[in-house]
């Protein structure tokens, strides 16, 4: 009888961390020293946010993502809470909107100006008010706009609607009293309609928030969970914790039955809390230990063995928090599934370590980027506080497909000027032309509207240029193959601008020998 070892086929088999180049790193970072267990820093496709030292109060600094190298001693911060800030989180819908909790027992919401700051920001879009002790985690529903989750640690969740007028609210819309400790961490659903909780009471909670109530409470006394995950659309919970013999473990979960874990799995004996991170298109899962430089990533199934472990990334600088980039700014040209920003305080450095798929086509790969979640609600506030739920508005990470704005743009209406009747035959003659490359429409726009506004547009758009890059939408280039890439892109803009003047000289001749012949006509009659 012959033994076939185990083998499984997966495309994420080979997947490895790639550490940036030390340039590509943000140095001289003044990384909080607070021992809450947060992870201290939150990213999205503009800005990364991290907790920092300030004497006198709470703040944090907003760096735009581009701004690498060392940072300035005095880089202005977000400084208006009167206690440490302990967690930061950006809004899903809104890249320049943020929202921040504190020790002095308050949550604020943050708008970020487009122009790059230039001082401390102290005023605050919105301030709520509810909790009677100080606020630990702050969460944003994932497919409802404008509402919010805070956990503090007077041993209440509460749901906040921020679509209002008022700069200061003062009662939630929901407050959950169902625990009986300190929360240590939440997470949602896909389609924010159920919310996991773990307590300082070592209990994991599946929680109706709309009702408050608790659909089902695991007791089990082999696991004593910190940090719990939903796993997408599997209907399963991860739990990292700690054993009976105190090592590090995680833990799978039926979210309708919490009884008794589906699977157990010790990874070691440190005393630093495992962060998991789950990737819903690729099924990867994701444990990132605080105090220690590893991070090990499994592929999770919804068969038995549920978790298969795939690798590990090692480093020996160990990481004080994490961020993660969502997936609509990774880089899909170079196969990148996931992106961290590790918060390494020894070197008060953070380092960005994007995971790759090795391929060697440089072709888009669909099979590895299906339609992710972006950045559009699926629903309003109203809509989910009277019952109603909604899976994400997914988009495609192809490059060149259509980008969602946070902020959508208003419509210009054209002002129209008296103009001099002319001959039929050459205003058809002309619209004929001008459909043929699709200009008309946006050329007598930009005619037509008051110069005041193109300069008022020419003004915006000058400060969102950093040495002639728009530092949003387009970034300088990094690295020698950009370099090149964005060379080959120019150059075929020159050759079709050419051969569309080349065009317009044509046109503009035939339009010529037309007055030309239209006039001489009018003259014999």
């Amino acid at each position: 009888m012959s033994w076939h070892p185990q083998y499984r086929s997966s495309k994420f088999r080979h997947v490895f961390g790639k550490p940036a180049s030390k340039e590509n790193c943000y140095d001289s970072v003044p990384i909080t020293r607070s021992v809450h267990d947060n992870h201290f820093c939150a990213v999205n496709p503009h800005f990364i946010a991290v907790v920092t030292e300030c004497a006198g109060g709470g703040a944090f600094l907003v760096i735009p993502l581009h701004q690498t190298g060392k940072l300035d001693p005095h880089y202005p911060k977000v400084c208006g809470h009167r206690g440490n800030v302990l967690d930061v989180k950006w809004n899903p819908f809104d890249d320049f909107e943020i929202a921040s909790c504190s020790e002095d027992a308050t949550i604020k919401i943050w708008s970020i100006p487009k122009q790059l700051l230039t001082r401390n920001l102290t005023a605050c879009r919105k301030e709520l008010v509810g909790h009677a002790r100080r606020v630990g985690l702050v969460e944003w529903h994932p497919t409802a706009a404008n509402i919010l989750f805070s956990a503090g640690y007077d041993y209440k969740v509460m749901i906040w609607n921020l679509d209002t007028k008022e700069s200061v609210i003062t009662s939630p819309m929901r407050t959950i009293g169902c625990h009986q400790d300190v929360i240590l961490s939440m997470s949602f659903n896909t389609n924010g309609s159920l919310l996991a909780t773990t307590c300082k009471d070592r209990k994991i909670r599946v929680i109706d928030p709309r009702a408050g109530t608790v659909l089902q409470e695991a007791n089990y006394k082999g696991h004593r969970a910190s940090k719990v995950l939903f796993l997408g659309n599997l209907k399963k919970l991860m739990s990292t914790g700690t054993s009976r013999w105190n090592n590090r473990q995680v833990a799978l979960w039926d979210q309708d039955d919490l009884s008794v874990p589906l699977l157990e799995e010790d990874l070691d004996g440190s005393s630093g809390v495992l962060f998991p991170f789950y990737d819903a298109d690729t099924s990867m899962l994701y444990v990132v230990g605080k105090g220690d430089g590893n991070i090990r990533y499994y592929e999770v199934s919804a068969d038995k063995p549920h978790l298969s472990y795939l690798t590990e990334y090692r480093s020996y600088n160990p990481q004080k928090g994490i961020g993660v980039m969502p997936k609509r700014g990774l880089d899909v040209s170079s196969c990148e599934i996931f992106r961290f920003y590790k918060l390494i305080t020894t070197k008060s450095l953070i380092e960005p370590i994007s995971m790759i798929v090795p391929r060697r086509s440089e072709s888009y790969q669909e099979d590895i980027y299906p339609p992710t979640a972006g950045a559009q609600p699926s629903l309003t506030a109203q809509e989910w506080l009277s019952g109603m739920n909604q899976d994400p508005i997914l988009v495609s990470l192809r490059p060149g497909s259509e980008l969602l704005r946070p902020h959508p743009l208003p419509a210009e209406r054209p002002v129209f000027h008296s103009m001099a009747p002319a001959s039929p035959r050459l205003l058809n003659q002309t619209e004929k032309l001008a459909a043929e490359d699709g200009w008309r429409s946006s050329s007598l726009l930009e005619e037509k509207t008051p110069r005041w506004a193109a300069e008022h547009r020419l003004e915006e758009k000058k400060s969102w240029l950093t040495n002639g890059f728009d530092v949003f939408e387009c970034p300088p280039p990094k690295t020698e193959n950009e370099l090149l890439q964005m060379f080959y892109r120019q150059q075929e803009e020159i050759r079709r601008l050419r051969e569309l003047l080349t065009q317009r000289e044509v046109q503009a001749k035939q339009l010529e020998l037309e007055i030309k012949n239209l006039r001489m006509g009018s003259e014999q009659l």
